[in-house]
């Protein structure tokens, strides 16, 4: 009887070991036979899922925005309008493991997407999203839309100084920081 093979699990198995490569190793470790020996695979296996490279970033990519989305579709926050606006924020912030693993991923690729316009024309649909999703939530606490890249560019901000100087700037710290900030530009 032939194997019966779940080939969206298995792209995903896939995709999480490039996850893995990236941070363990750096983006520039990524190459299919680096993944393929993470994922425990052959490179020609690896390539039956993502027939190149740049599938399997673009892969990479979409998984990033896919759990995002999916902390945000279960995500169930009493409180004020201010602590429920923050709540969706941190989502988009590396406060654990997980989410920081996300993050290595996502700004490594940003950096290659220059070079791949498939890539590039990914990454920047995403921030669009992100934006969007970020105007939406502006008027649940009362603030102008105007603020909205301000709010991008904080959480781009504390995203990127998590990343490359955990050590100077606490999850907590982060926290009260961005609860200020949408105090500050709430009006409800």
């Amino acid at each position: 009887m032939p194997k019966i093979v779940d080939h969206v699990a298995r792209r995903r198995q896939l995709t999480e070991a490039l996850w893995r490569v990236v941070s363990r190793d750096g983006v520039d470790a990524v190459s299919v036979r680096n993944v393929a020996a993470e994922a425990g695979c052959s490179p020609g296996a690896l390539r039956h899922y993502f027939p190149d490279q740049s599938d399997l970033v673009a892969s990479a990519l979409a998984l990033v925005g896919d759990r995002f989305a999916a902390r945000i579709a279960t995500l169930d926050v009493p409180g004020t309008p201010v602590e429920i606006v923050q709540a969706y924020c941190e989502q988009m912030i590396p406060l654990d493991e997980a989410r920081r693993i996300e993050a290595e991923v996502w700004f490594g690729f940003v950096i290659r997407a220059r070079l791949d316009p498939a890539l590039d024309a990914l990454t920047h649909r995403v921030q669009r999203d992100l934006r969007g999703f970020l105007a939406q939530l502006l008027p649940y606490i009362g603030a102008p839309s105007a603020e909205v890249d301000r709010l991008h560019a904080l959480i781009d901000g504390f995203t990127l100084h998590l990343l490359l100087y955990p050590d100077q700037l606490s999850t907590d710290t982060v926290r009260e920081r961005l609860r200020a900030h949408l105090e500050s530009i709430a009006s409800v």
